[in-house]
């Protein structure tokens, strides 16, 4: 239960709060609230695939040390499954509708460095699905059996272990890396 004083001393600050201009109030939230960057990832799966099934992985420059996931950042007002879909197009070459994009189970991963990511799911048939990478950006975009996976990134390999895959399958919530980037 609230102390009396300290409820009414809550009460006097929402009552002024709510008499500053809409502006104000949405400033006042901004800097209070914390911030986070959002990005989109989408678990690609091969919907051909027999037995554990198998996943679009991606290998990128040299300084990511291991595969990922096709994900980005969000344009500014972005929706997020507009931006899982732009962002698989633009890694992979795999051109999907927002519509054939559902949200994960769980749908959004807060990270502990002020990041969240929005997880979609897609089915694609792996055999009639040409991918094409930028080499640039990507150097090589390959379907993995989820059983065998190859080495992933660190985020890559926390993340999928909310969808209880990959090395870390299992341990939930996932071991925050120490001292990784």
């Amino acid at each position: 239960m609230i102390p009396r004083s300290r409820a009414t001393g809550r009460a006097v600050f929402y009552q002024a709060f709510y008499r500053l201009p809409l502006p104000v109030r949405r400033r006042l939230v901004r800097l209070a609230v914390p911030k986070y960057i959002v990005g989109a990832v989408t678990l690609v799966r091969d919907a051909e695939a027999t037995g554990a099934g198998r996943l679009l992985m991606l290998r990128q420059p040299p300084g990511n040390k291991g595969w990922s996931l096709p994900a980005g950042l969000l344009n500014r007002g972005e929706a997020p499954v507009v931006g899982a879909a732009r962002e698989l197009f633009e890694e992979s070459g795999i051109r999907l509708p927002p519509s054939r994009l559902r949200p994960a189970v769980p749908n959004a991963i807060v990270h502990a460095k002020g990041w969240v990511d929005m997880v979609f799911e897609a089915d694609v048939p792996a055999s009639s699905t040409e991918l094409a990478v930028d080499g640039a950006e990507v150097f090589e975009a390959a379907w993995h059996p989820l059983d065998d996976l190859p080495k992933l990134t660190w985020p890559t390999a926390r993340l999928l272990a909310y969808y209880d895959i990959g090395p870390l399958a299992g341990q939930f919530p996932p071991p925050v890396p120490d001292n990784r980037p």
